[in-house]
């Protein structure tokens, strides 16, 4: 676990988990969780991928262990982008795998289309559209019960749909209580900028080989939705799974890093 000031407003807080044979030069994963969350929404993930790869879970800029931001903090993209490749500079890593879950597929993507050189394969799980038409209209609302009520409870209103209907209860409210832990300032400001990032002229510059992870019900993006934008890019694949979460990444974890890893396993750098 480490600590590495980014900025003179911000440190990021990841740690890198490496049970690979000590004799083996592994590749690396870069894993970038979604809103709300921090590295630790991937502890199903981790003893699938440490074991044949390097994996490095940063905490999102404002979430987990890295510097809460203020409301008024300007958010861009870039610099998540910024942010995710000083740690990988940080770590001496030039060019690695990148997998995100629900916006941190977004991020990914974007990272994908401005790190080109960079990025071996791109997974994406569970993620938005490059743009969430009409969805910014939620905004004004949103924030409001950040405000009003805190952000485990706009966690707690959304629950049902994130993890489905097939998700224990007792799991439901540990999810809850994990989000709720994040800033409410982090999420003001990452919400109007962020959350509804429209990301299609990103989308068009990737250009390394692409899985994308969804199921038929998820409820922030159909199978359809996922396949208009996934089949423009090539050397790239849709795998739809059953169930009706749009956090596919946690409720059906064991089948998506397996899916992962034989992605990875096929595209690993020459």
């Amino acid at each position: 676990m480490a600590k590495l000031k980014v900025s003179p407003d911000a440190e990021i807080f990841y740690t890198v988990d490496d049970f690979t044979d000590p004799w083996t030069q592994p590749e690396t994963i870069l894993l970038l969780h979604g809103n709300a969350e921090s590295s630790a929404a991937w502890y199903a993930w981790v003893p699938q991928l440490a074991r044949k790869y390097r994996v490095v879970r940063p905490d999102m800029r404002g979430h987990g262990a890295s510097t809460p931001m203020p409301r008024d903090f300007p958010w861009t993209l870039d610099v998540l982008v910024e942010d995710y490749t000083r740690v990988m500079d940080d770590l001496g890593i030039e060019r690695f795998h990148v997998v995100g879950a629900k916006i941190g597929g977004t991020i990914a993507r974007a990272f994908a289309a401005r790190r080109a050189k960079r990025v071996i394969s791109l997974t994406v799980i569970g993620t938005p559209p490059p743009l969430r038409k009409g969805a910014e209209t939620a905004i004004p609302e949103v924030v409001a019960t950040f405000e009003k009520h805190g952000v485990e409870t706009w966690a707690r209103q959304n629950m049902g749909k994130r993890l489905g209907s097939r998700f224990p209860a007792e799991g439901a409210e540990w999810w809850t209580k994990f989000m709720g832990r994040t800033a409410v300032s982090t999420q003001i400001g990452f919400a109007k900028a962020i959350a509804y990032a429209d990301i299609r002229a990103d989308v068009a510059r990737i250009t390394c080989p692409l899985l994308v992870i969804t199921n038929q019900g998820s409820a922030i993006a159909s199978a359809d939705e996922n396949r208009e934008w996934q089949q423009k890019i090539p050397n790239s694949g849709l795998l739809v799974l059953p169930g009706d979460s749009y956090h596919v990444a946690v409720t059906d974890a064991e089948r998506c890093a397996q899916a992962t890893l034989e992605f990875i396993s096929r595209n690993r750098a020459a």
